[in-house]
């Protein structure tokens, strides 16, 4: 068993289908193989290497999941968000150093313009009008022949920025042996096999989608469908349309579909879902009930990050018992908690959650002082604030920067969160910091009612009152038809006053 991104094709029978997508046959394994090869080799004719980056722009779907597994498989793939302005392109690809852009043929995205500035050569993609996830690749790049070092497990296979929410984006170069790990493990987890359908609603220029959603899925000789995108409009359509047996969502996400749940009754019903996973960010556990209660499957909630090729930790499938408000044992890498002075805590103790393991990247590029603060005696450090309890369920009970310091008093947002969710009124909830002249920070809460709910914002903070310290209590909630989120739909805390106008 070898841990090359190709390697993960072997367990997919040559007829079986891998890469789904509309209107369209089924792209399957023994043509996703030849596929592969067929780019490696086109990319090798450009000049094109193991070591040279390959940015790539293209809108979810087939092509963009094939297009990663292949060009991962000769160069170093790095996806980026078609959603991106110029400016964005404009750093992202001096960032990269890219060696090439791969762009849809006669596509109109703003970074055509900003890789031609830089002296970028373009690939044009040409997708197959009948088979999903086929492509031909055409370049006007032209190379004088040269020799082309074989790829090996530890060349870097995927690159991805940092979200950078708080500094400058932080580089992850994530080799093979990281990327096949995590797939590996994430398949294990789920127990995935030759029978399973993912319906990917990821964006596949995220480590969550490419690794959970494509790559466990082909581990295991699975299929996997891939959407355009979340679209809450078409996710029954498209339940009702593959069947799948799984899909794998950010809690806003999740949100969204149980929205419109009761509308899709039959289909639910009728569906061949087996589980449902949730990772990215913390899955309410009211969120995770009603999930349950809605498509009678167990909900998985994972905890994964980029630096770990995804996922580090899940709640198990039945008849292993799942913990709600936790995101499981260990699943990969190891996990444990540490304290200032790099010491490992006991079962119990609060501390930072630390990692190491085969899917763990090595070091952030061009950055000593960040991989000086991240790694200690082995560990990488997430950042995240957490507890492991006697059964090794891990508690994430905070990231470390958005513990909200009031006056000395630190108080983690979740736990505000999961009391204001507990509210009927209240659909949606992020709590985050404001910053305060004499406490230094203070409590806010941004929130989303339900459908014709009214409450008003005292009630709230009478509720909230009944059930935490006085100290804990929103001393600011805001009401919003929606919450601003991330590029892949995470609930953003950080920054969140300054966004709403509450920093005088």
């Amino acid at each position: 068993m070898g841990n090359m991104i190709t390697d993960l094709l072997e367990r997919g029978t040559d007829n079986a289908p891998a890469i789904i997508g509309s209107d369209t046959e089924a792209l399957r394994y023994g043509a996703l193989r030849t596929h592969i090869e067929s780019v490696v080799s086109t990319l090798n004719g450009y000049g094109l290497g193991p070591r040279d980056r390959v940015a790539i722009v293209l809108p979810n779907g087939p092509q963009m999941a094939s297009a990663f597994v292949s060009i991962a498989a000769g160069a170093t793939a790095a996806p980026l968000n078609p959603a991106y302005r110029a400016d964005e392109f404009n750093f992202f690809l001096s960032d990269l150093r890219a060696s090439a852009l791969v762009l849809m043929a006669e596509s109109d995205s703003p970074a055509r313009n900003v890789a031609k500035a830089q002296a970028i050569p373009i690939i044009e993609l040409e997708p197959d009008k009948d088979i999903a996830g086929l492509f031909t690749l055409r370049s006007e790049i032209v190379v004088s022949k040269k020799n082309i070092a074989p790829t090996v497990s530890d060349d870097t296979a995927l690159i991805l920025h940092t979200s950078g929410t708080t500094s400058r984006p932080k580089i992850v170069p994530l080799s093979h042996d990281n990327v096949v790990a995590s797939a590996r493990h994430i398949a294990e987890t789920l127990t995935l096999s030759r029978r399973d359908c993912c319906l990917n609603i990821m964006p596949l220029f995220h480590i969550h989608g490419l690794i959970a959603a494509v790559l466990a899925s082909l581990t295991a000789g699975g299929s996997v469908v891939c959407t355009q995108g979340f679209n809450a409009l078409n996710f029954f359509s498209s339940m009702k349309k593959y069947q799948p047996t799984w899909y794998t969502a950010v809690p806003t996400m999740h949100q969204a579909i149980l929205a419109r749940a009761s509308r899709n009754k039959t289909i639910i019903q009728s569906s061949q879902l087996r589980f449902i996973r949730s990772s990215s960010s913390s899955l309410p556990p009211q969120v995770m009930l009603q999930l349950e209660k809605t498509f009678d499957v167990p909900v998985i909630e994972s905890y994964g990050m980029t630096e770990a090729a995804h996922q580090m930790a899940s709640n198990p499938l039945p008849p292993q018992p799942r913990k709600p408000g936790t995101v499981g044992p260990a699943a990969g890498p190891e996990v444990a908690i540490m304290d200032q002075s790099d010491d490992i805590l006991s079962a119990g103790a609060t501390g930072e959650i630390v990692i190491r393991g085969p899917n763990v990247t090595e070091g952030y590029e061009g950055n000593p002082e960040a991989n000086e603060e991240a790694f200690s005696s082995g560990w990488f450090r997430t950042g995240d604030q957490g507890v492991i309890d006697e059964d090794g369920y891990l508690t994430i009970t905070g990231r470390l920067k958005e513990i909200i310091n009031r006056g000395g008093e630190k108080i983690s947002p979740r736990e505000v969160d999961e009391v204001l969710m507990d509210h009927p009124a209240v659909a949606q909830v992020v709590t985050f910091a404001i910053p305060h002249e004499k406490l230094g920070e203070e409590v806010g809460a941004a929130v989303v009612l339900s459908d014709r709910a009214d409450v008003e914002e005292n009630a709230l903070r009478v509720f909230v009152g009944e059930r935490l310290a006085d100290f804990k209590v929103p001393r600011k909630i805001v009401f919003l038809d929606e919450i601003p989120k991330g590029q892949t739909g995470k609930l953003q805390r950080i920054g969140l006053a300054e966004k709403l106008g509450l920093v005088t």
